[in-house]
């Protein structure tokens, strides 16, 4: 039923004075669901094994997103156009860690009742992850887009990992190393 329906006919109950009526057609029809928010945390190794599932695909757009390892590399090469805030200051961070910056977002919201686990993780960028908050796709009214190939779109992975390989400096950044060692692991796991 529209939900604005539902309210209509409370508020028809309410004027007959049919208070517990009220109560009742709301919890039946409208409840409140009450579930209790937790601290979600991925590694990045479980981070690329979505990435690399979901073909560096956003999920939400169908836009394609960039291996988060290149991204700091071009922050580090060009660090006055692809500008970056360790609090991701938005005065002081390039648009493309919000456009293209691949992040994890729960399907169904874990605030929702749904499930902490990659089943129910899909690939976003960031700004849809935000924009999306702990909403379901249909009451915003987006569509789940098909997975990408990593034949066809990889997220530039084979660049940064020719990037690294040509210039082994880029590993003494800990956040790019992490993310190749995260990588690698992920694509050996993902070719068995």
């Amino acid at each position: 039923m529209d939900k604005a329906v539902l309210i209509k006919n409370i508020c028809g109950l309410l004027l007959d004075d049919k208070r517990q009526d009220c109560v009742d057609f709301a919890n039946e029809n409208y409840p409140f669901i009450n579930n209790l928010s937790q601290k979600r945390q991925y590694t990045k190794h479980q981070m690329c094994k979505v990435f690399l599932r979901d073909g560096f695909i956003d999920r939400y757009s169908g836009d394609k997103l960039i291996f988060p390892g290149l991204i700091k590399i071009l922050t580090l090469e060009f660090s006055d156009v692809f500008k970056y805030h360790r609090n991701w200051k938005m005065s002081e961070t390039h648009m493309i860690y919000w456009d293209l910056f691949p992040t994890i977002d729960h399907l169904i919201p874990v605030a929702r009742g749904g499930e902490d686990n990659d089943s129910n993780w899909i690939t976003t960028s960031m700004i849809r992850n935000s924009a999306k908050s702990n909403w379901t796709i249909e009451e915003i009214g987006w569509k789940l887009q098909d997975k990408g190939q990593l034949d066809t779109w990889d997220g530039l992975v084979s660049y940064f990992i020719n990037l690294t390989d040509k210039n082994p400096d880029y590993e003494k950044d800990n956040y790019i190393k992490g993310w190749k060692v995260a990588l690698l692991k992920a694509m050996k796991e993902t070719k068995k």
